[in-house]
Parts: structure tokens; C-alpha cells; sequence
């Protein structure tokens, strides 16, 4: 199960205090302290839960003012976490001079809808007496909360976390990952293993629905598809199909809903009888990690249709797993982009790389980012709508490829109706 948490980002320039900020509040020696300019090189980052902010993912990046290349690096690193974040807290040496990094941080922050928080850490007692001169530079400085400690001081803890408990107003919405679902109902499960499938353990989306039914007071039930047996034109896809069904009908009473796996939603479009609900798992951590956008990734499949020569496609996912076989990604997208519009192109951006240049493409087609925290994934999505990119999902894809009435019946159980020819 995802705990959610609210990620926090501590932004400022070098030797300003981030680091002791953050051991601060971790209570430990989570980032390294020094004097040495530049000491951190990337982004620190502790999963932690701090009595009365709750579960916190907990960011202490390098500084924004180092004048090198490595120095610029540094900076995109942070500005590219500073999207994920839902509070950011500025620090500020009130001994600096100039805070023309500071008020860089705040506009971007601003721009970006993040919540912002001022912390001056005293190194010496005197310095305090700037800060006065230091806010006359920062514009609207009064509509910001601000705090002074001593970030090397233990005393300080608990007025920190005070002040930004008191401050901050967690944005966290709670969305439930099948809206669909009803106590005392059946719920089947169609979960392939293929040779992608490691060992011991579901995949996450599966592992999440199975504990999400169960918690919930419903009754989930898996079961294993040949992917193989089901496609094959021989006796194979009758026995399968025929094992399908004794399971299905080994029920007193029929399932609520069957959520498949995205690779069997030409099999179980056929199979599942249409008085039963029918979704997959990728469409469903879409939903929940968009934060409920699912529409936008509806809308988005449109483009595939006004895809032209010279066209680029980016194919995205959020994780790098060994890629093998049928594969989705890598096999699955392109075999049907080859074949229908050979004279488009498609790139592929895994793991955290999710491309430089947004605007070149005439489509991007998301994975369901299952192992993407929500911040993460809504980052991607501000940077998707910026450049104004249609965006859809692997299993709104996989669905749509088997004809409008498919993606039709994977959409119903999210109240979602659309008609692909509007």
C-alpha cells in the first residue's frame, strides 16, 4: 500500500543551514554538515513520520548559487524536486548580502502553486539585526510566514515543527482507488504472471486492489490467465476460456467487477459478460495517482487518431524493470504504431528521465506510474499541460486498439462516458 505523504522540500543557497534543517527535524544525522560550500551534491531524501505533521517525505537540497557546471546541475536537480514538493521552506543566512537566489526560489515556488515558508537560521546573534534590511529586497515578504531559530540548536525542534504545522495547509486529497467498489461484493482479479512477473510477490497495483477490496469489507478473488492458451486459435483458447468461465460461475453470485491486467483487455473484453463491471489495473493507479484526472488521460487518446507522417510519440514509465518479452512498453506500443502509422516516430523516456522537450511530441502515452508518488506524477502532469501535449495511458491505449465500445466498458465503472468521434 502507498502511504501517503506530504513531501517537504528545504531550498536555499549553500552554508545557508538546509542540511541542519533537516537533521533538525529527523532528529538524526540525515545529511551531512560542513562548512565546505557545496557539501551537499544532490538532493537528500528521508521518509519519515514527525509527530504532529504526520507521514513526510522530506527533501534537503543543494544549493542554487554554486557558480560552476556541476553548480547548474545542482540547480535543475533542485527546481526539478521543487515541482514535487508540496511545501517549500526558503532558508535564509540573514548575514547574506544579496537574495536574488532567495526570491528566485519564492517566484518559482509561486508560480508552480507551492505553499512557502521563511526560515532565517542565526549563525551569530548579530546577523540578526539584517533581517529587517534583507525582507526591504524580497517582494510581498509580509504575505509570507516567517520563523528564526538556530537550526544547530535541538531547542529549536519543536517551535519548527510548531510553526509549520501551524502554517501549513496539506493539500493531500484523498481518493479512494476504486470508487466503484460495494461491501459484501465479489471482485475477480485477472493477473497474468507472465516472465516479467517477479517472484514471491504481486506487482503493486495488484497487491493495492486485492488490500483495498479486502479492507473494505469485499471479497477478491485472483486468478491466473495463459495469456498464451487465451489467444491461441486452437483447442488451448477453448479449455482456457472454458476455465475462465467454471471459476466465474463458481460464484453464488456474479462478480461486481473484473479488473485485468491491460496485456489481457482483448481477451477479457470478450469474455467478461457485459452486465459485469470491466476496468484495468493501469487505468485504475492512473486515476489514483493523477489525483482523479482521469478524464485528461481520456481526452488525450484522441491524438492517436490525427497522429501524421513526421509525427513523434513518447512512450513513458515511471520505473525501469527488466523488460522482457511481450512488453508493454517496449513491444506491445510500438508493434501497433509501426503498423498503422509507420511513418511516426516513437522515443521511450524510463524511470525518472522524462525528456527535455516536451513540445516535440504529438503524444505522450503514460504508463499507470504505480510506482510514481502522486506529487511525482501531478509534477509530470503540470509539465505535459504547459506545453500543451495530449497525454493518455497504457491501458486506455490497450483498451482503445480493441475499438471504441472496449475503451467505452473499461471507462464505465469511473462514471466516464465519451464518445470518441466528438
Amino acid at each position: 500500500m502507498i502511504v501517503e505523504r506530504d513531501h517537504i522540500g528545504i531550498f536555499g543557497k549553500m552554508n545557508a543551514g538546509k542540511s541542519s534543517i533537516m537533521n533538525l527535524l529527523t532528529q538524526q544525522s540525515s545529511s551531512i554538515v560542513d562548512s565546505t560550500p557545496g557539501t551537499t551534491t544532490d538532493s537528500k531524501i528521508i521518509l519519515q513520520e514527525v509527530h504532529g505533521i504526520g507521514p513526510i517525505k522530506l527533501y534537503d537540497t543543494a544549493g542554487i548559487d554554486e557558480q560552476s557546471i556541476l553548480g547548474q546541475k545542482k540547480k535543475l536537480k533542485a527546481y526539478a524536486d521543487l515541482k514535487e514538493c508540496d511545501l517549500i521552506i526558503v532558508v535564509i543566512d540573514p548575514s547574506t548580502e544579496r537574495v536574488d537566489h532567495e526570491k528566485d526560489i519564492i517566484t518559482h515556488a509561486k508560480t508552480l502553486d507551492k505553499q512557502v515558508l521563511i526560515v532565517y537560521n542565526i549563525f551569530d546573534p548579530e546577523h540578526e539585526k539584517n533581517i529587517p534590511i534583507l525582507e526591504k529586497n524580497i517582494p510581498k515578504i509580509s504575505t509570507y510566514n516567517r520563523l528564526t531559530i538556530k537550526a544547530i540548536d535541538s531547542t529549536y525542534r519543536m517551535p519548527l515543527i510548531d510553526f509549520i504545522c501551524e502554517h501549513f495547509d496539506s493539500q493531500y486529497k484523498n481518493i479512494e482507488l476504486l470508487p466503484f467498489l460495494q461491501q459484501g461484493e465479489q471482485y475477480m482479479l485477472i493477473i497474468p504472471m507472465d516472465v516479467e512477473t517477479p517472484k514471491g510477490r504481486y506487482l503493486r497495483p495488484q497487491a493495492m486492489v486485492e488490500e483495498y477490496i479486502t479492507r473494505n469489507w469485499a471479497y477478491p478473488l485472483s486468478f491466473r490467465l495463459d495469456l498464451t492458451k487465451a489467444r491461441s486459435r486452437d483447442l488451448e483458447h477453448i479449455i482456457e476460456q472454458d476455465r475462465f468461465i467454471s471459476v466465474m460461475d463458481s460464484f453464488k453470485k456474479r462478480p461486481h467487477a473484473v479488473i485485468t491486467d491491460s496485456q489481457a483487455i482483448d481477451i477479457m473484453y470478450q469474455w467478461v459478460p457485459e452486465d459485469i463491471l470491466l476496468t484495468t489495473f493501469s487505468i485504475t493507479m492512473i486515476n489514483y495517482t493523477s489525483r482523479g484526472r482521469l478524464q485528461q488521460f481520456v481526452n488525450g487518446i484522441n491524438a492517436l487518431r490525427k497522429l501524421k507522417s513526421g509525427d513523434t510519440v513518447l512512450i513513458a514509465e515511471a520505473c525501469n524493470h527488466s523488460r522482457i518479452g511481450e512488453d508493454i512498453g517496449t513491444v506491445q506500443i510500438p508493434n501497433f504504431l509501426d503498423k498503422n502509422f509507420p511513418e511516426v516516430k516513437y522515443e521511450h523516456a524510463f524511470g525518472k528521465v522524462f525528456g527535455d522537450d516536451l513540445a516535440k511530441y504529438q503524444l505522450i502515452i503514460h504508463c499507470g506510474g504505480c510506482m510514481m508518488s502522486p506529487q511525482k506524477q501531478l509534477a509530470r502532469i503540470r509539465d505535459i499541460e504547459h506545453v500543451n501535449v495530449p497525454v493518455t495511458n497504457y491501458g486506455m491505449f490497450l483498451s482503445y486498439i480493441q475499438g471504441e465500445k472496449a475503451l467505452q466498458r473499461v471507462l464505465k465503472p469511473w462514471g466516464i462516458t465519451y464518445n470518441l468521434r466528438d
